[in-house]
């Protein structure tokens, strides 16, 4: 690639592949919490966003429709992993928390994705660690960018 001018696109192509494939491996440890990907990825909303959130909100982070995010809050309550109570502001509305046991829980998973990625990391020469540390900072960077257009 060095006599080659990169371009954004091509960059962007390659960036995206190598996201998806990284999530989907580290994914293979969310098995052991024995909890499905769309009560994990609803319950990283709710546990990260640190408040209470509406199901209306919860349905947008999401990007699912609200009888569906009704449908899986339902569910995750019957298993522990939530609490619903009813909303102060609005008398039809409800504001859902993680339990204790969903926070715990959550936070397990994350764990051992990180721990995942780390011994795989860890195989990387110093150098290069710290170069693929330091353009983290910059992925950032990008990731607001596209959050705020």
């Amino acid at each position: 690639m060095s006599n080659q001018t990169i371009n954004a696109f091509d960059v962007a192509d390659r960036l995206h592949s190598a996201a998806i494939h990284l999530l989907r491996r580290l994914r293979i440890q969310d098995l052991a919490s024995g909890v499905g990907p769309a009560k994990l990825s609803a319950l990283s909303v709710l546990v990260f966003s640190g408040r209470a959130l509406s199901l209306a909100e919860l349905a947008a982070a999401e990007q699912v429709k609200r009888p569906t995010m009704s449908r899986l809050v339902t569910s995750m309550a019957k298993d522990g992993l939530v609490r619903i109570r009813p909303s102060k502001q609005d008398a039809r509305g409800i504001r859902i928390t993680p339990t204790r046991r969903g926070e715990k829980l959550l936070l397990a998973g994350k764990r051992r994705r990180v721990q995942s990625l780390a011994r795989a990391l860890s195989e990387l020469e110093p150098a290069s660690l710290q170069r693929l540390s330091a353009e983290i900072d910059l992925l950032r960077g990008v990731i607001t960018r596209i959050s705020s257009s």
